[in-house]
């Protein structure tokens, strides 16, 4: 006689499948917009660089004819038109608002808990801020990469007034904009990483403001070791890629185009291993 043995209808169990990599993504979008605040600190800080770009246009264009005519006829010579473009002031307002929505994008979770319930459900954490990061990333490059190209448009649209506009096919107008573009995802990234270390919003934005403003003021260009440093934060890379020839000719000790770009992108795949890194074998 053979004896068969069944388990019990109620004693089967099943493994619960891991989350997909794809439903992290679509997670973090849906946590991206959850905050009403983050659509609107996009819009406001969008209104803001375009703002200070075509304001600084309209002062050209307004008080023109109080130039002479040689510097009217230096004006695209020198580059000023893509100057206009893409202000310094822009540049750290845009700067100063994308690395806080990427650290906010992390210590509001902190903040409120949500992270626990996060990594309970999902506890892989590597994986989630991987997701984090890429989904930040992709919706800062789209949003830098229209408020470059508006701020490109209506900046020359408004100094064509004076015939002292640049087109696109300008030798050095693709490079700014792309280099204005991509400014976002870095400081956005670097908020991201700062916020995931330190885990305090108010915190993080003083991290930001120091590491991503006020290092690039502190240190002098006029001395070689200080100058190298300067040259690896990102708003110094901006700044170096769009610079006019006039600004590099007076550079104590230049650097080139290749190297600044490294400089971005060493830090946007820094900032997120960091960002990786900072969930693994740390409490909540």
């Amino acid at each position: 006689m053979t004896t068969v043995t069944t388990a019990p209808a109620d004693h089967e169990t099943h493994d619960e499948p891991r989350a997909r990599f794809g439903d992290l993504l679509a997670a973090e979008w849906l946590k991206t917009w959850s905050l009403r605040s983050t659509p609107w600190l996009y819009v406001v800080t969008a209104l803001a660089v375009i703002a200070f770009n075509a304001g600084t246009a309209y002062d050209h264009y307004k008080y023109w004819y109080q130039y002479d005519a040689q510097s009217r006829t230096s004006f695209i010579a020198n580059g000023i038109p893509l100057v206009d473009a893409f202000t310094a002031n822009s540049a750290m307002v845009l700067v100063l608002a994308l690395a806080a929505i990427g650290a906010v994008s992390v210590t509001a979770e902190y903040g409120t808990g949500l992270i626990r319930t996060t990594f309970t459900a999902v506890p892989a954490r590597r994986s989630v801020m991987a997701a984090k990061a890429l989904v930040l990333a992709a919706v800062t490059t789209v949003f830098g990469a229209l408020v470059a190209a508006a701020s490109f448009g209506s900046t020359q649209a408004i100094l064509s007034g004076r015939d002292a506009s640049v087109p696109l096919g300008h030798p050095d107008a693709l490079r700014v904009i792309v280099a204005s573009a991509l400014l976002a995802p870095v400081a956005a990234l670097a908020g991201l990483a700062i916020g995931s270390v330190i885990r305090h919003t108010g915190g993080s934005i003083v991290g930001c403001v120091v590491v991503l403003l006020l290092l690039p003021m502190v240190l002098s260009s006029r001395r070689h070791l200080t100058a190298v440093l300067q040259h690896t934060l990102p708003f110094s890379a901006w700044e170096r890629l769009t610079s006019t020839q006039t600004q590099r000719s007076n550079e104590l000790f230049p650097w080139g185009t290749g190297g600044a770009w490294t400089v971005y992108a060493l830090w946007a795949l820094e900032a997120v291993a960091l960002t990786v890194v900072s969930v693994h074998r740390r409490d909540q």
